[in-house]
């Protein structure tokens, strides 16, 4: 099982919100050109969307993904789906974002992790590069949030957007969504920011370094020319298995395995083939997982992450998040131990320095980081107030 789909299944919510099967559509962006100057010449993405586009324009709602996730943010491809959309708790007729009202879009980033899931379609170093005829690599350019944002841009003006009601996203997300409203504040209303700080502060670069460690670690990696042959699977597997556990919480790992052993009778200490269960968990999901992702995306995306500054990086470090002016909700939690609830904090008091209207909600629960995504109903009615005021 997939770990979205894994992740899906451990919500313990209500049955679909958004009912209609879900039609993954793509775009194309021709000569792309990324902040730092460089030419991508087909820039080639997913997206979704659920709701209809009124006549006005003005009811369309983006929703950037997680680092591991995708555009799939509600709703199945297919009734035999073992589970819906990471959101779909929230999205659908009458939920906080309600398809009867508005227009969703979500949309795969560049570099997504799931380059070999065959419902995502990105762009990146798996991707064939027209002028040699052969995988990019790490000959594929260097891209930071901003372009992912920008690409977001592009498919808005190929749908006729002119303003996003909203833009809401989670994690990685939440940081596309700071930069939308600092770097494009007159091309959307309003912005909630889930399970996200307004920079990459030293310590989520030194993680985010620990994150890509044992791909790089791995002898089949070699340098990100491994698309001839043997892919660096173990250590991808190894890779995502140390988001796995940075994404939750002690609560979660103490309550669920405790100092189980992986096999009843099979003592860790008596041989090293034993294993305990919290380890031998989440070795299969970093394993499930590297099955359809790329290790090379991986890198790059630990790379965008770490960039991340709000809106205009050779200015000031505040300098993006006061340049919000649109109301802005923060959702977060303090069990998070990827974005801290102080660093969000820091983050709300900033843009709220200069009059911007700040709301904060908390989410309770024992996943950590990934309340962000499995706890979300809790901040419905309050996401949905947030989106009706006027």
């Amino acid at each position: 099982m997939r770990l979205t789909t894994m992740i899906a299944v451990m919500l313990a919510g209500p049955a679909a919100g958004y009912e209609p099967l879900v039609e993954k559509q793509e775009f194309t962006l021709e000569n792309f050109t990324t902040r730092g100057g460089e030419v991508i010449p087909e820039m080639r993405l997913g997206y979704e969307t659920y709701g209809k586009l009124n006549e006005a324009g003005d009811n369309a709602i983006l929703i950037p993904h997680y680092f591991s996730g995708n555009s799939h943010a509600a709703g199945k491809y297919s009734e035999d789906d073992a589970a819906p959309g990471y959101w779909d708790s929230i999205i659908g007729s009458g939920r906080p974002i309600d398809t009867d009202r508005y227009f969703v879009v979500s949309v795969d980033t560049p570099v997504n992790l799931g380059a070999h899931d065959p419902n995502v379609i990105t762009t990146g170093p798996a991707t064939i590069n027209p002028e040699t005829g052969k995988p990019w690599g790490m000959d594929f350019p260097i891209l930071t949030i901003g372009d992912f944002v920008d690409t977001q841009l592009g498919l808005m003006e190929q749908l006729g957007i002119e303003k996003w009601h909203a833009v809401m996203g989670a994690s990685m997300g939440g940081l596309q969504s700071y930069e939308w409203a600092a770097r494009y504040p007159d091309r959307l209303e309003r912005v909630i920011p889930v399970i996200s700080s307004g920079w990459a502060d030293a310590d989520l670069i030194a993680w985010l370094d620990v994150w890509g460690s044992p791909i790089r670690l791995d002898p089949n990696w070699n340098g990100g020319d491994y698309y001839d042959g043997e892919a660096p699977e173990a250590g991808l597997a190894q890779a995502l298995k140390i988001v796995t556990l940075h994404a939750n919480s002690a609560e979660w790992t103490n309550g669920a395995f405790g100092r189980d052993w992986a096999e009843e009778g099979a003592d860790p200490g008596e041989d090293w083939a034993n294993d305990y269960k919290v380890v031998d968990v989440l070795n299969g999901a970093g394993a499930a997982r590297a099955s359809v992702s790329d290790a090379n995306h991986f890198l790059y995306l630990v790379r965008a992450n770490q960039q991340f500054v709000a809106g205009h990086p050779e200015g000031s470090l505040y300098q993006g998040l006061l340049d919000i002016d649109v109301p802005v909700m923060l959702i977060h939690t303090d069990e998070d131990l990827v974005f801290p609830g102080n660093a969000v904090r820091e983050t709300g008091a900033i843009i709220k320095s200069d009059g911007t209207p700040v709301e904060f909600v908390e989410l309770e629960g024992t996943r950590g980081h990934l309340d962000g995504v499995l706890g979300i109903a809790q901040a419905g009615e309050r996401i949905r107030a947030f989106l009706e005021a006027e």
